[in-house]
């Protein structure tokens, strides 16, 4: 699967049914280029409508699986929930 085809899937926490959004980026290791973390869009800041200041970041090993159409992970979605790096 290339990084491109994982974009475009949707991933949804199994914990509570959550779409949580879809793939944006990904964090790897250089050294063995072993992926380490999914990131994903967080929540809009104003009525769903206006910019965006953080994000989940998912470690690799809370995904469960990856369909065809979506990605299933187990996160409790609040610890997951990072300040944007580029918003510092």
């Amino acid at each position: 699967m290339r990084i491109c085809e994982l974009r475009e899937k949707e991933v949804i926490n199994i914990c509570d049914g959550e779409k949580l959004g879809n793939v944006c980026d990904i964090e790897f290791e250089e050294r063995t280029g072993k992926i380490i973390a999914l990131i994903i869009p967080g929540p809009c800041k104003i009525l769903g409508i206006i910019g965006r200041d953080q994000e989940y970041i998912i470690p690799y090993e809370c995904v469960q699986r990856i369909g065809a159409d979506v990605v299933l992970v187990e996160v409790e979605r609040d610890k997951c929930l990072k300040k944007c790096k580029w918003d510092n």
